[in-house]
């Protein structure tokens, strides 16, 4: 799910550092802005705004805080008081940079890092470090852009005086999964500082990226041993704990457990803000613990309801009541999601599957199941990796004998996911919905259309390519063409079918359960009436023998021998339904 901004903050602007030194409080400030504490930091900086009207650096931290917190419009209006204040400080330019960034306007933010420049000094590395921050800082980071400013602060800072430096240079690689580099930065920012704990935590995520857990824990732990009161070390914990328990099934209850032990105590270690808990919120959808969420949210939504993210809290609340088996509530949040939505580039895949799936179990309206459906297809249409959710939509069709519907949505998984997870499953699903809808109508006389045995035949030709093996879709096989042969002139389509699986079965007694006894009976059946049509009469007597062989009282093939010594009928039997 997206975010609304990044939950793990690369760390623009944690220390301001150059030439000039600055106040504790400052100093408390931005160690509040580096432990996610951004409601503190926010009340913080506030007064020293107004205490401290001439000092740029406040201005510039404040507005850093609001551009975490995504409030793009409140951090512009603090850089730009900042400006004003103390125009000769490159910071609040270079914010004012970072807020155009966010706003997509790249040549407006040039023009604010080029100013920054022009008003600092030449010997100054702090405009260049910030400037390449900032282009790292976005959701799709300019890495061209980024690594000369950086490179530029790391050739002023001659001395190696700013760990910063080198934590920015590690972001850079880091983001690009360029991990060698990274380390080797990350470790000269803590041979700079160790206490910079936020370098030991991007090495732990590292490690987690690379599914390293056991190294990535360590890390992490080191962290917590140092400063058991750094929040950051346990958010990235929790992560690691989700991260592990997606990759181990088997352990998935234990490590979410742990999970979110540990965004617990990040909680209690940051201020619990609206957009802290948010997060948290949305972590307890990916733990899949839909009843603390929908507690959460059920809190969230009576705060801070002119919030932007509301929206989040609307979408949460839609999928944990969802989840929680609340389907006419969670139909009426994700109404009330997509009525708020102005701007639809808001809108994600799984917006479209709760509120399909919602619409589906409604039946207050007979439309919403078709509505519903068409929901999901778009949901599935946006993110692919959610065609197995609209597969356990047409298996439940198919088990509520909605064959039509079960075959349409079908249609699409096939479509969307030919050889994935569960594709076995879905052609055969697809196959046999075909085969039964087309019997149905044959037995009711409506002439149905044999196109549809066509699709579903292939669909099993699909499966069988994937696994050669699977008894019954050779079986079904036989069924469906059977009825796709001329009525009037059979060419015994099905005979190659039923002899594969004859072949498949007979050399393994071990397979012949009572269940394919009886699938051996129809095989021989089938071969030997065809057989018989074809006046073959000493194969038919073979396979109507087999078949008596397993079954002496089976009627079919009684009659089958007695008619060898009349003249047969040029009829192919039909089979019966399975």
């Amino acid at each position: 799910m997206k975010m609304t901004k990044k939950a793990i903050t690369l760390g623009l602007g944690l220390v301001v550092m150059g030439s000039a030194s600055f106040a504790q409080s400052i100093t408390d400030a931005k160690k509040a802005i580096d432990a996610e504490q951004y409601e503190k930091a926010t009340s913080m900086l506030k007064t020293l705004v107004s205490s401290q009207k001439g000092k740029g650096e406040n201005y510039f931290s404040l507005g850093d805080v609001y551009l975490r917190r995504d409030y793009i419009d409140s951090a512009r209006a603090a850089f730009t008081q900042g400006v004003t204040a103390d125009p000769k400080n490159p910071l609040n330019y270079i914010g004012l940079g970072q807020a155009d960034l966010a706003s997509n306007n790249a040549t407006s933010a040039k023009t604010n890092f080029d100013k920054a420049i022009d008003v600092a000094s030449k010997k100054d590395f702090t405009p260049y470090l910030y400037i390449g921050k900032a282009y790292l800082s976005t959701e799709k980071p300019d890495y061209a852009a980024a690594l000369p400013n950086l490179q530029k602060a790391e050739e002023l800072d001659d001395k190696d005086k700013e760990a910063e430096t080198f934590v920015a240079l590690g972001d850079y690689y880091a983001l690009q999964r360029k991990n060698s580099e990274a380390l080797q930065n990350y470790m000269r920012a803590l041979s700079i500082d160790p206490t910079l704990y936020r370098s030991t935590v991007q090495i732990g995520r590292m490690y987690k990226e690379s599914r390293a857990f056991s190294d990535a824990e360590g890390e992490l732990k080191n962290v917590i041993t140092a400063d058991p009161n750094y929040g950051p070390a346990y958010r990235e914990l929790a992560e690691l704990y989700m991260q592990w328990a997606n990759q181990e099934p088997a352990n998935f209850d234990a490590k979410a457990a742990e999970a979110l032990t540990n965004y617990k105590k990040y909680l209690d270690l940051t201020d619990k803000s609206y957009d802290s808990r948010l997060r948290y919120a949305t972590f307890l959808f990916y733990a899949k613990d839909f009843k603390t969420l929908e507690q959460e949210t059920s809190e969230l939504a009576s705060l801070n309801q002119n919030d932007p993210k509301s929206l989040i809290v609307s979408r949460l609340r839609g999928y944990s009541a969802y989840e929680n088996k609340n389907y006419p509530q969670s139909l009426q949040y994700m109404k009330d999601f997509f009525a708020k939505v102005k701007d639809t580039s808001r809108i994600i895949s799984d917006d479209y599957m709760y509120l399909g799936k919602a619409l589906m179990k409604d039946s207050t309206d007979k439309n919403n199941d078709s509505l519903g459906l068409v929901n999901v297809i778009k949901a599935v249409t946006m993110d692919s990796t959610k065609v197995e959710a609209l597969a356990e939509v047409a298996k439940s069709y198919y088990d509520n004998k909605n064959y039509a519907k079960a075959i349409t949505t079908y249609n699409v998984v096939n479509r969307l996911n030919p050889d994935g997870k569960g594709s076995l499953y879905n052609y055969f699903y697809h196959a046999i919905a075909s085969y039964v809808s087309y019997y149905k109508a044959y037995v009711a006389k409506t002439n149905p259309s044999k196109d549809i045995l066509v699709k579903g035949d292939s669909s099993l030709a699909k499966l069988l390519k994937l696994a050669p093996s699977t008894l019954d879709a050779i079986l079904y096989r036989a069924r469906i063409n059977d009825f796709i042969d001329d009525e009037t002139d059979p060419k015994g389509l099905k005979i190659p079918f039923y002899q594969q699986y004859l072949d498949s079965v007979e050399t393994h007694v071990d397979k012949q359960t009572p269940a394919v006894k009886k699938n051996m009976v129809e095989a021989y059946n089938q071969i030997a009436g065809f057989a018989s049509y074809k006046e073959d009469k000493e194969k038919a007597k073979l396979f109507w023998d087999k078949s008596l062989a397993i079954d002496p009282s089976n009627a079919t093939a009684l009659e089958g021998i007695k008619s060898l010594t009349a003249p047969a009928p040029k009829t192919a039997a039909k089979p019966k339904k399975k």
